[in-house]
């Protein structure tokens, strides 16, 4: 007879595991018999020491051993004859009052829930697409310039993407703070480099000037010491050189890998380029916003023991990063497991209910589109063909290809089905341009 499974809360159940004792004892008997064939015991031959000997220095770990492998069948046996999908591992207590010639157990866990697919038809999906032309290449085109400008003196005062190289000093409450002071700092205005106020007060100055002004610092600052807080800063304009970028010329095609020195070349690769980057960004903002919508459409409940699972990879990922940005004892730095628990709870759901639209409507990826795929992420390479063949014969690379395509399937599936509205978004704001 089969012990019966309670029903607790939510995806929690419980279940009683007995075991015989006598059946216990047949296994470990059988176990030390193994053992004793080849263990070596001082003042023996090998594998002739009595049993009772390999008993006492072996028998307790045996014992556990064995008590724990048939808890587990025990517990594998009743959710199998339940058909139950068990999520996670179980917790398993011993109990008291177990009769006579058994030892009882108590095993609490999860299941995965019954889930529902959401009425697809409903589902208001925004698709987000952008615009590629000439406007957009000549666009690039003057980014990359300003990446290899070079920089001559100018007596005039300092403007919008000019270098210039200043002497600083900050403090707070009249007294000079670490990090607040430096000599021949250069950098160029316009770019962000440095606070929003920094900047202004830089810009219009000449060779020569000085100017005092008030700067707060934002509240989530890197610098804790003076986030929040407000500073008085004197800075002295040094130098003001102003951008003299390179004309697209042969020369400058060439640096940018183009081995002919066409321009109209060069032009054509940029904007094949730019139009997969914008794609593929578009295509992430699509899949977020398809994503968001199928989570906010599912109402099943999410096994606790999944989302702690995901929790703690991630406390142990963020552990790692701070282990190589070099803090010293990362391993003891405390990251509150609960700042990501609505991710992970969101990450769980996610993949429990894209798991059941791939079986249902047989969404998995073929090998020839995810051959596709990679071909089209190895024309960002140089040698398109080693990416190809790296891939398909690396079996992680390939299975992580497998996954990205299945995404896609379940996205155009999605999108196939919803309500759908276009959004088109500027280039240069989906590049992260502005």
């Amino acid at each position: 007879m089969q012990p019966t499974v309670q029903t607790l809360e939510g995806l929690e159940r419980q279940v009683d595991l007995v075991v015989s004792l006598e059946d216990i004892e047949k296994e470990v008997k059988t176990q030390l018999q193994r053992v004793a064939r080849t263990a070596k015991v001082q003042g023996f031959r090998p594998g002739k020491a009595p049993l009772a000997v390999i008993e006492r220095s072996h028998g307790p770990s045996v014992r556990y051993d064995v008590l724990n492998q048939k808890v587990a069948q025990a517990f594998d046996e009743t959710v199998k004859a339940a058909d139950l999908r068990v999520a996670g591992a179980p917790a398993i207590e011993p109990k008291e009052g177990a009769a006579e010639g058994t030892v009882a157990f108590t095993a609490k866990f999860e299941v995965f829930p019954e889930i529902t697919l959401p009425d697809f038809a409903a589902l208001e999906v925004t698709r987000v697409t952008t615009e590629v032309g000439q406007a957009e290449v000549d666009g690039t085109l003057d980014i990359l310039r300003k990446q290899r400008a070079t920089y001559d003196k100018v007596e005039r005062a300092a403007q919008d993407d000019d270098r210039v190289t200043v002497d600083f000093v900050g403090k707070i409450d009249g007294v000079e703070f670490a990090g607040g002071k430096a000599d021949n700092f250069p950098f160029v205005l316009g770019q962000g480099r440095m606070l929003a106020e920094f900047e202004a007060a830089a810009k219009g100055l000449k060779a020569g000037e000085e100017k005092t002004f008030p700067l707060t610092f934002p509240e989530d600052y890197q610098g804790k010491e003076v986030a929040g807080k407000t500073a008085e800063f004197t800075i002295t304009m040094k130098e003001v050189a102003a951008p003299v970028l390179p004309e697209v010329d042969a020369e400058f095609a060439k640096s940018l890998g183009q081995a002919d020195g066409d321009v109209a070349k060069l032009k054509e690769e940029i904007l094949k380029n730019i139009e997969r980057e914008a794609k593929a960004r578009a295509l992430a903002r699509t899949k977020s916003n398809v994503f968001d919508a199928l989570a906010k459409a599912s109402t099943f409940d999410v096994p606790k023991a999944l989302v702690n699972d995901d929790v703690n990879t991630r406390v142990a990922q963020a552990r790692e990063e701070l282990k190589m940005r070099g803090m010293p004892n990362a391993d003891q730095f405390p990251i509150p497991a609960e700042t990501f628990a609505p991710e992970s709870e969101r990450r769980v759901r996610l993949g429990l209910l894209v798991g059941d639209i791939v079986e249902q409507q047989k969404l998995r990826p073929t090998m020839e589109q995810v051959r596709a795929r990679i071909e089209e992420i190895a024309q960002n390479y140089e040698k398109p063909e080693e990416v190809v063949a790296y891939y398909l014969s690396n079996a992680q690379s390939r299975a992580d290809m497998e996954n990205v395509v299945l995404e896609d399937n379940v996205i155009e599936f999605v999108l196939s089905k919803a309500k759908v509205t276009e959004s088109k978004v500027d280039f240069k704001e989906i590049m992260g341009q502005v």
